[in-house]
Order: C-alpha cells, then structure tokens, then sequence
C-alpha cells in the first residue's frame, strides 16, 4: 500500500510546541502538545512516515528543532515570520498558528525562508557574538569618555586608549567614585579585548581557503571584519539568482505599492539581515578616497540628501559583494586594478 504524504506543522515555542498533522487534502490526523525535547518531537515525528514536509516558523530556538528534523528524515521548511500574511483572525492560539503553517505550505502558499546548514549556524554564532563584545566594548569606553567629562579632564590623544592615553588614565587624580568606575570600566575593556582576539581566532579556519571572503576585500572598504560579516550572513549566495534579490533580501530595496496604475516607492523594507545591512551602509562610510560607489554616494546624496545617497550607494556595494562571492572575483576591480 502506497504510503499518504503527510504534513506536519509545528507552533514553537520556549517550553512547549504544538503539533498538527494533515494529509495533502487537508484532513487533520493529529494535534498534539509537547514539552520541547528531541526525543518527544522525534516520536511525533515518527508517525508522520518515512518522509514527513515539516513546517516552523524561523521564531526563538529554532535550531534543534530542524536538526531533529532533518535526523529523523524530514523535510525542513521554515516559515518567514514577516512573509506570511496571516491575516485578521477572530480566534489566534497555538493550534490554528500551526494549522495554518501546514496549510499554507500543503497548498504552496508558504514564504519561505533559508535553514542555513549546522556549520554556517556556527559560524553566525561566532560572528555576531563578535559583533556583541565590540558594541560592549565601545559602550565601555565611551563611559570612560563622560566619567573624566565630569572631572574636568581634557583628553588631548585621538585615541584614550592608546600608550598615551592609557599612561593619562594612569596618573589622572579623580575623585573615588570616578576612580571606581573608571578602573571598572579598563578591566572589562581589557577582559572584552581578550574574548574579541579569542572569537577572531576562532572564526579564523572557517575562511580557509574561501575565495569569495578574499575576493569582496578588493571592495573599498571592506576589510576582514566587514568579509566575515556578509559571508557569515549571506551563506550560499547561489540561491539568490541577481545581485537585486540579495539587496532585496538585504531590506536595501525601497517598498513597491502598485494599484491599477499608480505605483508608489517608499523607504527601504528594512526586512532582511540587520548586520548585512550594516555592513554595507558601515563599508561605504569607510571609504576616504575617489571611488565609483564614494561617487555615486556623492551623487545621489548632492539630489536625494546624504542618508538616501548612502544607502544607494550600500546598495551598490552589496552588487559587488554578489559578484565576489559567486564568482571568487570582481571582474570590475580586477580590470580597473
């Protein structure tokens, strides 16, 4: 007897999940609710046979769960929280948000996200917890910074924290309180310096030998850090098929209301990887000298305004950034080098 294709969707949450299981006409075989645990959803699973079309939403802690998945034979789909229109329901609980996560991917209606590979999750992990202690450790030194405001202290150097300003922070005479905090402040920078050195040497194998993490530091702008930041995030940039759909995916691109014929463009989605974004507008904002995307910032900000000029230009940047990753090259760079 050839076996049903089944359906499963699961409503995660922090503690508890809730299953629901159809077939490809939409009869319902099974609601149940489980404590998160791999074993419980693995025997859920189970009863699915051999091949189950699994559906959760990309909401907290949704790692194990596609990894039981994936280990109990299934196929991961990963609902995008903003992709779905879920519309305007009378009643909302964990057993219609799962029904209606099985039938929106039964039916083909499903927006879809990427469920990145184990080794890439590490990687993000790693690259963002990176990203964390950096913005610790600016927070930390710009309260060094307002604690000698207080005082009176002048800070002549560039850089508190260089020999010279380490040698003022040394010898300046505070008051005990100020003097608490300040040295507070110098021992957790130190202690996130160190973690920040650790976290690089980690990440450091996982670029080994990747010719789009070399190619894209051709860009003006993009250095190590920022590299690490959009290969971390975009992962397998073949599965976006232009350079438009990974500024898209980025939130880069202007929001498009079309009704008849009127059409009307708006400010960037914003919906998309936060960091890449960052990265982008952060590697633009870098560049000092006469580029072609410092031109077209200076360009499209002397008509639009500066912000608007700087995302134009992220935009065009993360076209580059496209080419280096797919290709281990930019052919443009190369021939004006």
């Amino acid at each position: 007897m050839e076996q049903v294709q089944q359906y499963v969707g699961i409503d995660l949450h922090r503690r508890r999940s809730v299953i629901v299981r159809r077939t490809q006409s939409g009869e319902t075989l099974d609601t149940v609710r489980i404590d998160n645990d791999p074993v419980a959803l693995a025997t859920e699973l189970a009863k699915a046979g051999e091949h189950p079309e699994v559906i959760l939403e990309a909401t907290y802690g949704w790692y194990w769960a596609a990894d039981v998945i994936e280990a109990c034979g299934g196929t991961v789909h990963l609902a995008h929280p903003l992709g779905n229109n879920w519309g305007n329901r009378r009643v909302k609980n964990d057993e219609r948000d799962a029904t209606d996560l099985v039938d929106l991917l039964r039916m083909g209606r499903l927006a879809e996200g990427w469920v990145a590979p184990p080794p890439l999750r590490e990687l993000r992990e790693l690259i963002r917890y990176r990203g964390k202690l950096v913005h610790l450790r600016s927070n930390a030194k710009a309260q060094v910074h307002a604690v000698l405001a207080k005082e009176g202290v002048t800070v002549a150097m560039t850089d508190l924290f260089g020999v010279r300003g380490q040698h003022l922070l040394d010898e300046v005479e505070l008051a005990k309180a100020y003097r608490i905090r300040v040295e507070s402040l110098r021992d957790l920078i130190e202690l996130y310096d160190r973690e920040i050195a650790m976290l690089e040497k980690e990440v450091a194998p996982f670029f080994a030998g990747d010719l789009g993490y070399r190619a894209i530091q051709a860009i003006p702008g993009v250095g190590p850090v920022l590299a690490a930041v959009f290969v971390a995030e975009i992962g397998d940039v073949s599965r976006f098929t232009s350079a438009r759909h990974l500024a898209s995916w980025a939130g880069l691109t202007p929001t498009h209301h079309e009704s008849d014929e009127k059409v009307r463009r708006g400010h960037i989605t914003k919906q998309g990887s936060r960091l890449v974004r960052w990265a982008a507008v952060e590697a633009v904002s870098h560049q000092r000298s006469a580029t072609p995307i410092r031109a077209h910032h200076q360009r499209v900000g002397e008509r639009r305004g500066k912000q608007i000029g700087r995302v134009a230009a992220a935009r065009k940047l993360l076209t580059l950034v496209y080419y280096g990753l797919r290709d281990g090259e930019i052919r443009c760079l190369a021939k004006a080098g």
